[in-house]
């Protein structure tokens, strides 16, 4: 059976990458094709009519020509713009470090609506709530889940024994936590607190509107974040290029 020739799907814009003098190769989060690319001719030309609905961090519903190498864009149709997250600095980081989250971890034409539903709940928070620290942490958390790197949080990945309400220690390397006992023998875990470890547990078993209700002290809110961006780093082997545009700002 052959496939049709042309083909509609939702997606979100999470790269953009220039070729030539005015046309880009664009990198879709689809809800049933995966991650996919597609050919945008003369795209940066000013009379363009569909650069309006194909820029980065827009949700749209985006038509395609099959193509032998790469497929064409032929048509683009906004759904929602996010447009408080083009026009904030802070949000606008955020929002790019979770779209260059989403590139890394999700696999080219292969369905996985989980993650293309997490970075459409993830763009909505970040226009909508007032807590983004949270929403940020949130959303590594299930994505890390959803690309299956879900990290053991409940008991000792040496010794399989369930955790006390003691300060463990994380280990990127072993995936997860581990008691002080083993620990020792692994020069790269580092030790949590008891409420870090609470917290994680929570991204990790509930659903936002659940998540949403905690009030986290600064220092805590440093700590998980330096766990899970630590994790992040091991699994991709490297920092993001948003990281250092997310630090910056914060310092602003």
């Amino acid at each position: 059976m052959t496939r049709q020739r042309l083909y509609q799907t939702e997606a979100i814009i999470i790269k953009k990458t220039k070729l030539g003098e005015a046309d880009c190769i664009l990198t879709f989060c689809t809800p049933h094709l995966g991650k996919i690319q597609g050919f945008a001719k003369s795209l940066r030309k000013p009379k363009s009519k569909m650069a309006g609905h194909l820029e980065l961090l827009t949700h749209s519903m985006v038509s395609f020509a099959r193509g032998k190498n790469i497929d064409m864009v032929v048509g683009a149709q906004t759904i929602d713009s996010f447009l408080p997250l083009k026009s904030d600095l802070d949000l606008s980081s955020r929002a790019l470090y979770v779209i260059e989250l989403v590139a890394q971890f999700s696999a080219d034409n292969q369905e996985n609506y989980t993650i293309f539903r997490l970075l459409l709940d993830t763009l909505d928070r970040l226009v909508r709530e007032n807590d983004k620290e949270l929403v940020m942490r949130s959303f590594e958390m299930r994505l890390l889940e959803a690309a299956g790197y879900r990290p053991q949080l409940q008991h000792c990945l040496s010794c399989h024994t369930a955790l006390q309400p003691v300060p463990n220690a994380f280990c990127a390397t072993a995936g997860g936590m581990m008691c002080p006992e083993c620990a020792r023998t692994q020069p790269l875990a580092y030790p949590l607190s008891v409420n870090a470890q609470k917290v994680l547990r929570l991204l990790q078993a509930d659903d936002f509107s659940i998540i949403s209700r905690l009030k986290l002290p600064p220092e805590l809110a440093v700590e998980l974040e330096s766990v899970i961006r630590n994790y992040l780093r091991y699994l991709l082997e490297r920092d993001l290029k948003s990281v250092a545009w997310l630090d910056t700002l914060k310092h602003i």
